[in-house]
Protein backbone atom coordinates (compact mmCIF):
# COMPACT_ATOMS: atom_id res chain seq x y z
CA UNK A 1 0.00 0.00 0.00
CA UNK A 2 1.17 3.40 -0.77
CA UNK A 3 1.06 6.82 0.87
CA UNK A 4 -1.77 7.52 -1.24
CA UNK A 5 -3.88 4.71 -1.12
CA UNK A 6 -6.00 5.51 2.20
CA UNK A 7 -8.61 3.42 3.50
CA UNK A 8 -9.67 5.91 5.67
CA UNK A 9 -9.29 9.70 5.40
CA UNK A 10 -6.74 11.10 7.60
CA UNK A 11 -6.95 14.26 10.12
CA UNK A 12 -3.30 15.99 10.53
CA UNK A 13 -1.89 18.16 13.07
CA UNK A 14 -0.53 21.52 12.48
CA UNK A 15 2.06 21.10 15.14
CA UNK A 16 1.36 17.33 15.98
CA UNK A 17 0.57 15.62 19.17
CA UNK A 18 2.88 14.40 21.81
CA UNK A 19 2.28 11.06 22.57
CA UNK A 20 4.59 7.70 23.36
CA UNK A 21 4.87 4.09 21.74
CA UNK A 22 6.04 1.80 24.26
CA UNK A 23 6.93 -2.12 23.78
CA UNK A 24 4.15 -4.68 24.30
CA UNK A 25 6.67 -6.01 26.93
CA UNK A 26 6.63 -2.70 28.62
CA UNK A 27 10.55 -2.66 29.00
CA UNK A 28 11.19 0.59 26.33
CA UNK A 29 9.26 3.53 25.82
CA UNK A 30 10.01 6.37 23.28
CA UNK A 31 8.70 10.32 23.23
CA UNK A 32 7.17 11.14 19.96
CA UNK A 33 4.69 13.28 17.77
CA UNK A 34 1.79 12.14 15.92
CA UNK A 35 1.75 14.10 12.48
CA UNK A 36 -1.91 12.43 11.46
CA UNK A 37 -4.50 9.86 12.19
CA UNK A 38 -7.17 7.64 10.93
CA UNK A 39 -9.45 5.27 11.95
CA UNK A 40 -6.80 2.56 10.71
CA UNK A 41 -3.25 4.39 11.52
CA UNK A 42 -1.55 7.40 12.55
CA UNK A 43 2.01 8.89 11.11
CA UNK A 44 4.74 9.29 13.66
CA UNK A 45 7.88 11.65 13.78
CA UNK A 46 10.63 10.89 15.67
CA UNK A 47 13.71 13.22 16.89
CA UNK A 48 15.96 9.70 18.44
CA UNK A 49 16.57 6.88 16.78
CA UNK A 50 14.40 3.62 16.31
CA UNK A 51 17.63 1.22 16.23
CA UNK A 52 17.04 -1.81 17.78
CA UNK A 53 13.44 -1.91 18.98
CA UNK A 54 10.93 -4.46 18.07
CA UNK A 55 8.53 -2.57 16.43
CA UNK A 56 6.50 -5.88 15.25
CA UNK A 57 3.80 -4.78 17.47
CA UNK A 58 3.71 -2.24 20.17
CA UNK A 59 1.42 0.28 22.10
CA UNK A 60 0.94 3.78 21.03
CA UNK A 61 0.11 6.06 24.33
CA UNK A 62 -1.94 8.48 23.90
CA UNK A 63 -2.28 9.88 27.52
CA UNK A 64 0.09 10.55 29.73
CA UNK A 65 -0.77 7.86 32.40
CA UNK A 66 -1.57 5.56 29.43
CA UNK A 67 -4.90 4.81 30.02
CA UNK A 68 -5.50 5.89 26.81
CA UNK A 69 -3.66 3.56 24.37
CA UNK A 70 -4.08 1.48 20.48
CA UNK A 71 -2.31 -1.85 20.04
CA UNK A 72 0.01 -1.09 16.30
CA UNK A 73 2.45 -2.28 14.16
CA UNK A 74 4.49 -0.94 11.92
CA UNK A 75 3.90 -0.30 8.33
CA UNK A 76 6.43 1.99 7.14
CA UNK A 77 9.56 3.77 7.61
CA UNK A 78 10.68 6.98 5.94
CA UNK A 79 13.01 9.20 7.59
CA UNK A 80 11.89 10.26 10.53
CA UNK A 81 8.57 9.53 10.12
CA UNK A 82 6.95 5.81 10.73
CA UNK A 83 3.37 4.87 9.26
CA UNK A 84 1.67 2.57 11.78
CA UNK A 85 -1.31 0.91 11.48
CA UNK A 86 -4.12 -0.05 14.63
CA UNK A 87 -4.76 -3.31 15.40
CA UNK A 88 -8.23 -4.78 16.09
CA UNK A 89 -8.85 -6.16 19.46
CA UNK A 90 -9.72 -10.01 19.93
CA UNK A 91 -12.77 -10.88 20.47
CA UNK A 92 -14.03 -12.07 23.36
CA UNK A 93 -14.23 -15.89 23.42
CA UNK A 94 -16.85 -15.25 26.48
CA UNK A 95 -20.29 -16.23 25.57
CA UNK A 96 -22.50 -13.44 27.40
CA UNK A 97 -24.79 -14.79 30.07
CA UNK A 98 -28.02 -16.34 29.46
CA UNK A 99 -31.01 -14.05 31.09
CA UNK A 100 -33.04 -15.95 33.83
CA UNK A 101 -36.27 -17.73 33.00
CA UNK A 102 -39.00 -14.92 33.19
CA UNK A 103 -40.94 -14.93 37.04
CA UNK A 104 -44.41 -16.78 35.93
CA UNK A 105 -47.33 -15.13 37.60
CA UNK A 106 -49.51 -16.06 39.78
Amino acid sequence: MTYGDRKSERVGFERGIPVHIMGIDGTWRRECMMVDVSQTGARLCFDGSLEGLDLREFFLLLSSTGLAFRRCKLVRVAGDQIGIQFLEREKSKKKSPTPPPAAKAV
